[in-house]
């Protein structure tokens, strides 16, 4: 018999639950603060977790552009480094009053045949 009557209550815990028995009008005016809440909490973090998604997307684009600039700056500098030298030596031949002058094709090799 006693397994008849446990047989019943879980029949009718069951047949609540489907029946919306424990989701009834009574229990969220009983408890709309805590459901208030909660929904908050999940709309509090839905929010946060798109914000520091968006946040590493955007992080990611300026890091590239950041090396794409790192490498542009290390050209810059090469260049100029080089303007640089090529004027420097150009006024040390006039200051030693050297007769050399600049040239526009880069040197070859001669080679001579045996």
């Amino acid at each position: 018999m006693a397994t008849n009557t446990t047989k019943k209550k879980k029949s009718s815990l069951i047949g609540t639950a489907v029946r919306g028995g424990w989701l009834s009008t009574r229990f969220f005016s009983r408890n709309w603060g805590i459901i208030l809440a909660l929904v908050i909490l999940v709309m509090i973090y839905i929010t946060n977790r798109y914000q520091c998604l968006t946040a590493m997307e955007n992080i990611q684009k300026l890091n590239k552009e950041l090396e794409v600039v790192k490498s542009e700056r290390i050209r810059q500098k090469s260049a100029y480094m080089n303007a640089i030298r090529e004027k420097t030596m150009l006024k040390s031949i006039r200051d030693a009053g050297l007769d050399l002058t600049h040239r526009d094709q880069p040197p070859y090799k001669l080679r001579i045949p045996k």
